[in-house]
């Protein structure tokens, strides 16, 4: 009996080997320097980022297998031209496959280009998509299955108009507050909001919870907990800027159909 216990020991024993030596093969079996992409999902879009912003680095991330090095390595890649809608130098530019000294992770660096995105939220906004895949050389070796060797990057310039519903499941925004929609509005309203951080830090932190980032999720399109608080801080200086003469001429040349109907608090 005692004989027959140790070697079933010795067998989970060698299974608990066996399991963790797989489990580590991923990143530190020392005899495949492999490459593969890690996020499935790769979009991104200028939103409600202020206009003034023009360029965006988008970071693909990606992991070795094998060995860490003292040394920065690259890694190779190509852009599948046949699916790939975006043009270079006009909606993108690309940089160098690069891994970190000492790290087992790296990045595709992709600079989206707000200046080539065509669309208005009046036209709709063309979505781009940048395909990217893995290919050998002197350091790596594509690895693990096809679906891991290529990543479609998606942008766009697109503004939508917010999350905000009624009780009838229906989208609201408000016109008496903020006039028709119109995206440009959008992104001051997110400024501002976003302002109140450097003012009121702890209420600005519960507003965060309470509607999102970027004021995604408002009930009923109506802060009424914090409406004296949109009201000084977000409402009254977009009515300052829409109003200011001196804006216009900037307004109109970035949003020729900008409404200028903002309502005075």
């Amino acid at each position: 009996m005692k004989k027959l216990k140790i070697f079933a020991m010795a067998a989970v024993a060698g299974l608990s080997v066996m399991s963790c030596s797989e489990t580590d093969y991923m990143t530190f079996d020392t005899a495949n320097n492999g490459v593969y992409f890690t996020k499935d999902t790769l979009t991104y879009s200028f939103s409600v980022t202020p206009i003034e912003v023009k360029t965006y680095t988008y970071n693909v991330p990606f992991r070795i297998m094998g060995p860490t090095s003292s040394q920065q390595r690259t890694v190779k890649y190509s852009i599948d031209e046949s699916l790939t809608t975006a043009k270079a130098g006009v909606q993108y530019n690309i940089g160098e496959a690069i891994v970190m000294p000492d790290s087992i992770n790296g990045y595709i660096p992709v600079e989206i280009l707000r200046d080539g995105l065509e669309g208005t939220y009046a036209t709709g906004y063309t979505r781009y998509t940048l395909v990217l895949r893995l290919q050998e050389n002197e350091n790596f070796k594509p690895t693990l299955d096809s679906e891991s060797q290529c990543r479609t990057l998606t942008f766009d310039n697109a503004i939508e108009q917010p999350e905000w519903y009624n009780a009838h499941g229906d989208k609201v925004w408000s016109v008496t507050t903020l006039g028709v929609w119109h995206p440009y509005k959008f992104i001051k309203m997110v400024e501002y909001f976003h302002a109140i951080a450097d003012i009121l830090p702890e209420t600005y932190k519960k507003m965060v919870e309470a509607y999102g980032e970027n004021l995604e999720h408002i009930p009923y399109g109506d802060p009424y907990v914090y409406g004296t608080i949109f009201k000084k801080y977000i409402y009254q200086p977009m009515y300052d800027f829409f109003n200011d003469p001196a804006n216009h001429d900037m307004i109109v040349a970035a949003y020729p159909d900008f409404p200028f109907d903002f309502p005075k608090p």
